[in-house]
C-alpha cells in the first residue's frame, strides 16, 4: 500500500509497566519487528522506564516517545517533567493533550499549545490528540469540537512547526471500550482535520502532516483504518502492552 506520508504507529503504554516489563516488551518488539523500514515505530513508556528503553533500543528501528510534559522549561514545578529532561534519554517524540489527561487533569487547549510551542523549542515532536464523546458524536458536533480542539492547540505554531506535528485522533468514546470507528468514521474526521490545517496553514503542509487514529485498534481492524486516504497510522493504548498485539498491528497496516 503506497501513501504520501510514511505511517507512523506508537504504542501508548499509559500507565503500566515496570521498568523491567518494559525491557521484556521492546526487547519483543525488536525481535518480531526487526529491520522494518516501511513504517515509523514509536514506543512511549511511563517517565520512569525512558532511560532504561532507551539505552535497549538505541541501535534498532523503535523510536522513543514519552506520554506528556511541561510547558515549562525549569523552575518550581513540583511533579512536572520539562522537555529537556526528556531529551536526555534521546525522546524524539511527546503525546500531548490526550484525552485521559484533558478530563483527569483538566488540560486545555491553551495548555496543550503551551506544551506544543515548548516541545518545538527542544525539536521534540508533539502527537497533538483531538477527540469527540459519544455525547458530542450523537449531537452532530464531533466536527465543531475536533476543529476547535484542533485550533486551540495549535496556537501559536508556525506553518513549519504544524508540518512537524503529528495529529491523533482519537474519539474519546472508542478508548478502551473496545469500539472503535469505522474505517469511513475515522476517514471522514482525518479528512476533515487535514481540511482544518490547510485553512490553518495551507494545502501543502496539510498534505505533508501525519493523522493518527486511536481507539481500540487492534490486529483485526489496523489493515481496513490504514487503507484510508488519510489515516497514516495509529496510536495504540492496550493493544501495544503485548508484543504480539502490537507487532501484528505494525505488519497488518504495511
Amino acid at each position: 500500500m503506497e501513501k504520501a506520508r510514511k505511517l507512523l504507529i506508537a504504542g501508548n503504554w499509559k500507565l503500566n509497566k515496570t521498568v523491567a516489563e518494559a525491557l521484556d516488551l521492546v526487547n519483543g518488539l525488536q525481535r518480531e519487528l526487526a529491520n522494518l523500514k516501511e513504517v515509523d515505530l514509536v514506543v512511549c513508556p511511563p517517565f520512569t522506564a525512558l532511560s532504561e528503553v532507551s539505552k535497549a533500543i538505541l541501535d534498532s528501528n523503535l523510536r522513543l516517545g514519552a506520554q506528556d510534559m511541561s510547558e515549562h522549561g525549569y523552575g518550581a514545578y513540583t511533579g512536572e517533567i520539562a522537555a529537556g529532561m526528556l531529551k536526555e534519554f534521546s525522546v524524539r517524540y511527546v503525546i500531548l493533550g490526550h484525552s485521559e489527561r484533558r478530563q483527569y487533569q483538566r488540560e486545555t487547549d491553551e495548555l496543550i499549545a503551551k506544551k506544543a510551542r515548548a516541545a518545538h523549542a527542544a525539536s521534540l515532536k508533539p502527537i497533538v490528540c483531538v477527540g469527540e464523546t459519544l455525547a458530542e458524536r450523537e449531537a452532530g458536533a464531533t466536527e465543531k469540537v475536533v476543529g476547535t480542539q484542533l485550533k486551540g492547540s495549535l496556537a501559536g505554531l508556525t506553518a513549519a512547526q504544524v508540518e512537524e506535528t503529528v495529529i491523533a485522533y482519537e474519539p474519546v468514546w472508542a478508548i478502551g471500550t473496545g469500539r472503535n470507528a469505522t474505517a469511513t468514521q475515522a476517514q471522514e474526521v482525518h479528512a476533515f482535520i487535514r481540511g482544518q490545517l490547510a485553512q490553518r496553514a495551507d494545502a501543502a503542509v496539510a498534505k505533508r502532516v501525519r493523522i493518527l487514529y486511536g481507539g481500540s485498534v487492534k490486529p483485526a481492524n489496523a489493515r481496513e483504518l490504514m487503507s484510508q486516504p488519510d489515516v497514516d497510522g495509529a496510536l495504540v493504548g492496550g493493544a501495544s502492552l503485548e508484543v504480539r498485539s502490537f507487532a501484528d498491528i505494525v505488519k497488518n497496516s504495511i
